[in-house]
Protein backbone atom coordinates (compact mmCIF):
# COMPACT_ATOMS: atom_id res chain seq x y z
CA UNK A 1 0.00 0.00 0.00
CA UNK A 2 1.34 3.45 -0.90
CA UNK A 3 2.23 5.53 2.14
CA UNK A 4 1.64 9.24 2.63
CA UNK A 5 5.38 9.93 2.37
CA UNK A 6 5.55 8.13 -0.97
CA UNK A 7 2.61 10.14 -2.28
CA UNK A 8 4.27 13.40 -1.23
CA UNK A 9 7.55 12.29 -2.84
CA UNK A 10 5.73 11.49 -6.10
CA UNK A 11 4.12 14.92 -6.07
CA UNK A 12 7.45 16.64 -5.56
CA UNK A 13 8.98 14.64 -8.41
CA UNK A 14 6.05 15.49 -10.67
CA UNK A 15 6.52 19.20 -9.96
CA UNK A 16 10.18 18.96 -10.94
CA UNK A 17 9.29 17.14 -14.20
CA UNK A 18 8.06 20.03 -16.33
CA UNK A 19 8.81 18.40 -19.68
CA UNK A 20 10.86 19.95 -22.48
CA UNK A 21 11.56 23.67 -22.13
CA UNK A 22 13.24 24.51 -25.46
CA UNK A 23 11.28 25.01 -28.67
CA UNK A 24 13.14 22.10 -30.30
CA UNK A 25 12.32 19.81 -27.38
CA UNK A 26 8.68 20.85 -27.42
CA UNK A 27 8.47 20.16 -31.15
CA UNK A 28 9.93 16.67 -30.71
CA UNK A 29 7.58 15.98 -27.83
CA UNK A 30 4.62 17.14 -29.90
CA UNK A 31 5.38 14.47 -32.50
CA UNK A 32 5.46 11.59 -30.00
CA UNK A 33 1.74 10.94 -30.29
CA UNK A 34 1.99 11.16 -34.06
CA UNK A 35 4.75 8.53 -34.18
CA UNK A 36 3.12 6.05 -31.84
CA UNK A 37 -0.61 6.74 -32.16
CA UNK A 38 -3.13 4.00 -31.52
CA UNK A 39 -1.89 1.73 -34.31
CA UNK A 40 -1.31 -1.29 -32.11
CA UNK A 41 -4.78 -0.98 -30.56
CA UNK A 42 -6.62 -0.19 -33.80
CA UNK A 43 -5.05 -2.17 -36.65
CA UNK A 44 -5.63 -5.92 -36.98
CA UNK A 45 -2.18 -6.98 -38.09
CA UNK A 46 -3.24 -10.19 -39.82
CA UNK A 47 -5.93 -8.46 -41.89
CA UNK A 48 -5.03 -4.79 -42.24
CA UNK A 49 -1.99 -2.81 -43.34
CA UNK A 50 -0.45 -0.70 -40.58
CA UNK A 51 1.06 1.64 -43.18
CA UNK A 52 -2.39 2.36 -44.60
CA UNK A 53 -3.59 3.24 -41.12
CA UNK A 54 -0.59 5.51 -40.48
CA UNK A 55 -1.29 7.35 -43.73
CA UNK A 56 -4.96 7.69 -42.77
CA UNK A 57 -4.00 8.85 -39.28
CA UNK A 58 -1.62 11.43 -40.73
CA UNK A 59 -4.41 12.78 -42.96
CA UNK A 60 -6.70 13.22 -39.94
CA UNK A 61 -3.90 14.85 -37.92
CA UNK A 62 -3.32 17.30 -40.78
CA UNK A 63 -6.93 18.50 -40.44
CA UNK A 64 -6.39 19.55 -36.80
CA UNK A 65 -3.67 21.82 -35.47
CA UNK A 66 -3.28 20.10 -32.11
CA UNK A 67 -1.38 22.30 -29.66
CA UNK A 68 -1.80 20.42 -26.39
CA UNK A 69 -1.48 16.86 -25.17
CA UNK A 70 -5.26 16.63 -24.73
CA UNK A 71 -5.91 17.80 -28.28
CA UNK A 72 -3.36 15.37 -29.70
CA UNK A 73 -4.93 12.45 -27.85
CA UNK A 74 -8.38 13.45 -29.09
CA UNK A 75 -7.16 13.69 -32.69
CA UNK A 76 -5.56 10.25 -32.49
CA UNK A 77 -8.71 8.88 -30.89
CA UNK A 78 -10.77 10.35 -33.72
CA UNK A 79 -8.52 8.73 -36.34
CA UNK A 80 -8.95 5.38 -34.60
CA UNK A 81 -12.74 5.73 -34.51
CA UNK A 82 -13.00 6.76 -38.16
CA UNK A 83 -10.79 3.83 -39.18
CA UNK A 84 -13.10 1.42 -37.35
CA UNK A 85 -16.13 3.00 -39.03
CA UNK A 86 -14.49 2.28 -42.38
CA UNK A 87 -13.87 -1.27 -41.18
CA UNK A 88 -17.58 -1.64 -40.36
CA UNK A 89 -18.42 -0.67 -43.95
CA UNK A 90 -15.93 -3.25 -45.22
CA UNK A 91 -17.52 -5.90 -42.98
CA UNK A 92 -20.97 -5.09 -44.37
CA UNK A 93 -19.66 -5.40 -47.92
CA UNK A 94 -18.06 -8.72 -47.01
CA UNK A 95 -21.30 -10.06 -45.55
CA UNK A 96 -23.18 -9.26 -48.75
CA UNK A 97 -20.38 -10.74 -50.84
CA UNK A 98 -20.56 -14.02 -48.89
CA UNK A 99 -24.32 -14.19 -49.38
CA UNK A 100 -24.01 -13.32 -53.08
CA UNK A 101 -21.53 -16.15 -53.62
CA UNK A 102 -23.84 -18.59 -51.85
CA UNK A 103 -26.79 -17.38 -53.93
CA UNK A 104 -24.88 -17.79 -57.20
CA UNK A 105 -23.64 -21.23 -56.16
CA UNK A 106 -27.22 -22.30 -55.36
CA UNK A 107 -28.39 -21.11 -58.79
CA UNK A 108 -25.49 -22.82 -60.53
CA UNK A 109 -26.34 -26.18 -58.94
CA UNK A 110 -30.05 -25.72 -59.62
CA UNK A 111 -29.46 -24.91 -63.29
CA UNK A 112 -27.09 -27.87 -63.66
CA UNK A 113 -29.77 -30.20 -62.26
CA UNK A 114 -32.39 -28.76 -64.62
CA UNK A 115 -30.13 -29.26 -67.65
CA UNK A 116 -29.46 -32.83 -66.57
CA UNK A 117 -33.19 -33.52 -66.23
CA UNK A 118 -33.83 -32.09 -69.70
CA UNK A 119 -31.18 -34.32 -71.26
CA UNK A 120 -32.61 -37.41 -69.53
CA UNK A 121 -36.11 -36.46 -70.65
CA UNK A 122 -35.03 -36.06 -74.29
CA UNK A 123 -33.18 -39.39 -74.28
CA UNK A 124 -36.14 -41.22 -72.76
CA UNK A 125 -38.50 -39.96 -75.46
CA UNK A 126 -37.31 -40.95 -78.93
CA UNK A 127 -40.45 -39.62 -80.52
CA UNK A 128 -39.59 -36.94 -83.08
CA UNK A 129 -42.45 -34.74 -81.96
CA UNK A 130 -41.24 -34.78 -78.38
CA UNK A 131 -37.69 -34.12 -79.52
CA UNK A 132 -38.93 -31.26 -81.70
CA UNK A 133 -40.82 -29.74 -78.79
CA UNK A 134 -37.80 -30.11 -76.52
CA UNK A 135 -35.76 -27.96 -78.89
CA UNK A 136 -37.96 -25.00 -77.98
CA UNK A 137 -37.09 -25.38 -74.33
CA UNK A 138 -34.09 -23.09 -74.07
CA UNK A 139 -31.61 -24.22 -71.46
CA UNK A 140 -31.10 -21.67 -68.72
CA UNK A 141 -27.66 -20.18 -68.51
CA UNK A 142 -25.71 -20.26 -65.33
CA UNK A 143 -26.80 -17.35 -63.24
CA UNK A 144 -24.32 -14.55 -62.74
CA UNK A 145 -24.22 -10.82 -62.11
CA UNK A 146 -27.02 -9.24 -64.11
CA UNK A 147 -27.68 -5.49 -64.02
CA UNK A 148 -31.40 -6.07 -64.57
CA UNK A 149 -31.67 -8.25 -61.48
CA UNK A 150 -29.12 -6.46 -59.30
CA UNK A 151 -31.71 -4.87 -56.99
CA UNK A 152 -33.60 -8.13 -56.58
CA UNK A 153 -30.42 -10.08 -55.86
CA UNK A 154 -29.30 -7.52 -53.27
CA UNK A 155 -32.72 -7.73 -51.64
CA UNK A 156 -32.44 -11.52 -51.51
CA UNK A 157 -29.00 -11.25 -49.92
CA UNK A 158 -30.35 -8.79 -47.38
CA UNK A 159 -33.26 -11.05 -46.48
CA UNK A 160 -30.90 -14.00 -46.06
CA UNK A 161 -28.67 -11.95 -43.75
CA UNK A 162 -31.65 -10.59 -41.83
CA UNK A 163 -32.86 -14.13 -41.15
CA UNK A 164 -29.52 -15.42 -39.87
CA UNK A 165 -30.05 -16.32 -36.18
CA UNK A 166 -27.02 -14.30 -35.05
CA UNK A 167 -28.46 -11.09 -36.64
CA UNK A 168 -25.11 -9.88 -38.04
CA UNK A 169 -26.52 -6.78 -39.76
CA UNK A 170 -28.32 -5.62 -36.62
CA UNK A 171 -25.21 -6.06 -34.50
CA UNK A 172 -23.05 -4.35 -37.09
CA UNK A 173 -25.48 -1.44 -37.25
CA UNK A 174 -25.35 -0.98 -33.47
CA UNK A 175 -21.54 -1.22 -33.55
CA UNK A 176 -21.29 1.42 -36.27
CA UNK A 177 -23.80 3.71 -34.52
CA UNK A 178 -21.75 3.53 -31.31
CA UNK A 179 -18.59 4.44 -33.22
CA UNK A 180 -20.27 7.41 -34.90
CA UNK A 181 -21.57 8.58 -31.53
CA UNK A 182 -18.07 8.46 -30.05
CA UNK A 183 -16.59 10.17 -33.11
CA UNK A 184 -19.15 12.96 -32.83
CA UNK A 185 -18.36 13.46 -29.15
CA UNK A 186 -14.63 13.54 -29.92
CA UNK A 187 -15.07 16.14 -32.67
CA UNK A 188 -17.26 18.25 -30.38
CA UNK A 189 -14.56 18.14 -27.68
CA UNK A 190 -11.90 19.13 -30.22
CA UNK A 191 -13.91 22.10 -31.44
CA UNK A 192 -14.62 23.15 -27.86
CA UNK A 193 -10.91 23.10 -27.03
CA UNK A 194 -10.14 24.97 -30.23
CA UNK A 195 -12.52 27.79 -29.26
CA UNK A 196 -10.89 28.07 -25.86
CA UNK A 197 -7.38 28.78 -27.18
CA UNK A 198 -6.57 32.25 -25.80
CA UNK A 199 -3.44 32.68 -27.90
CA UNK A 200 -5.40 32.08 -31.10
CA UNK A 201 -8.01 34.65 -30.13
CA UNK A 202 -5.23 37.17 -29.42
CA UNK A 203 -3.55 36.32 -32.72
CA UNK A 204 -6.80 36.73 -34.65
CA UNK A 205 -7.54 40.07 -33.02
CA UNK A 206 -4.00 41.28 -33.75
CA UNK A 207 -4.30 40.16 -37.37
CA UNK A 208 -7.65 41.94 -37.61
CA UNK A 209 -6.16 45.16 -36.25
CA UNK A 210 -3.27 44.94 -38.69
CA UNK A 211 -5.68 44.40 -41.57
CA UNK A 212 -7.73 47.41 -40.52
CA UNK A 213 -4.56 49.50 -40.25
CA UNK A 214 -3.44 48.46 -43.74
CA UNK A 215 -6.90 49.30 -45.12
CA UNK A 216 -6.76 52.77 -43.56
CA UNK A 217 -3.28 53.37 -44.96
CA UNK A 218 -4.42 52.40 -48.45
CA UNK A 219 -7.43 54.73 -48.18
CA UNK A 220 -5.20 57.62 -47.07
CA UNK A 221 -2.88 57.07 -50.01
Amino acid sequence: MTTFKQIEANRRNARRSTGPTTEEGKLRSRQNAVRHGLTAETVIGALEDAEDYKAFEAAVIADYDAQSAVERELVLRLASLLWRIRRATTIETGLFDIQARQLLEFRRKRDAQQRLMRRLFVRANVNDEVESDSEHIAPRAISGPNPDHCSRDLAQCYLRLANVPSYPLDRLSRYEAALWRQAGQTMFALHALHRRRPWERASRSRASREEEWQTEMQEDN
